[in-house]
């Protein structure tokens, strides 16, 4: 007489099973397999009674491996592992999803330019980038690495200072020779002023070297710095820039003193209870940090001839 044939047990049991017992919670293994607490505990009772034995000890602080459950964690582990890496032998390579969100005006004017060599030399890598203003929470949203101007003080990140910034005043060389000469911030006063959003940057920017805005100021207001800078280009007035936004126009960096504005930092999550960190791997975030360390290098300004100057 034949044997009768072997019916393994069922996957999701053997998964609702190394869950609970990895963190000793029906609820907290309900919590990463996205079910109910009710779901992982009829899969578990499903097993015990097909293996005729009780797995978990119930307590009113939580749950306690039986001896039988210690020895089974660890093959039920393997076996779901080397299924795990079956399917990986097997499946077509798929690229790493990177997702990479900076400032719309980062995007447009710096890292845009840049994609169609990095997609070159890192063919395997499906770099996905938003353009975006808001805060960015890497524990709610699926974003593994973020840009941002700031101080860098955010305890919870690993943050990598990518380059200085300045702010400074541009304008386009055909209101530079067709207005009054531009020797100092002084000078500024009675030409057309271009706002990136408000119209305090200008007065702080001016107030830093002692000089007034007048309460009657009526320049444009942009509500993005690239668009204030592309009036600037245009003759419309002029404008406060930043470095980086302000390299791909070739804005050479002479005239008027300068002043320092927050750098550009690179955030990545820092993984830590309850933090499981970003969506990509490991090494594809190591990936994209050395490709902005390289090319936040091309940062460093340079004199120019060009279509735009500096006031």
């Amino acid at each position: 007489m034949m044997a009768p044939t072997w019916v393994p047990p069922s996957l999701i049991a053997l998964r609702a099973f190394e869950a609970a017992a990895r963190v000793l919670s029906f609820t907290g293994a309900a919590d990463e397999l996205n079910q109910t607490q009710g779901a992982i505990s009829h899969q578990v009772n499903m097993l015990e009674a097909r293996l005729g034995l009780k797995l978990f000890v119930r307590e009113a602080r939580g749950l306690k491996l039986t001896e039988a459950g210690q020895k089974y964690l660890p093959l039920v582990r393997d076996a779901l592992d080397r299924l795990r890496t079956a399917e990986d032998l097997i499946r077509p390579t798929r690229p790493s999803v990177l997702t990479v969100t900076v400032s719309p005006n980062f995007a447009s004017k710096w890292l845009v330019p840049r994609l169609g060599g990095f997609s070159v030399t890192h063919p395997n890598l499906d770099l996905r980038i938003s353009a975006s203003l808001q805060h960015v929470d890497f524990s709610r949203e699926d974003i593994d690495l973020a840009v941002r101007h700031g101080d860098g003080d955010w305890p919870e990140l690993h943050v990598t200072r990518l380059c200085a910034e300045e702010l400074f005043p541009a304008c386009s060389p055909a209101l530079s020779r067709s207005g009054p000469p531009i020797r100092s911030p002084a000078d500024l006063i009675g030409h057309v002023l271009v706002h990136d959003r408000s119209r305090e940057h200008w007065r702080t920017w001016l107030a830093a070297f002692g000089v007034e805005c007048p309460a009657d100021e009526r320049g444009p207001v942009f509500d993005q710095t690239a668009l204030a800078i592309d009036a600037a280009l245009a003759g419309q007035g002029i404008a406060l820039a930043r470095t980086a936004l302000a390299l791909l126009d070739r804005v050479p960096k002479i005239g008027v003193r300068h002043a320092e504005d927050q750098p550009i930092s690179l955030m990545v999550d820092r993984p830590g209870p309850g933090r499981p960190g970003g969506a990509a791997s490991a090494e594809a975030g190591l990936t994209i940090d050395a490709w902005v360390r390289l090319a936040s290098q091309s940062l460093t300004f340079r004199y120019f001839q060009s279509r735009i100057v500096l006031c």
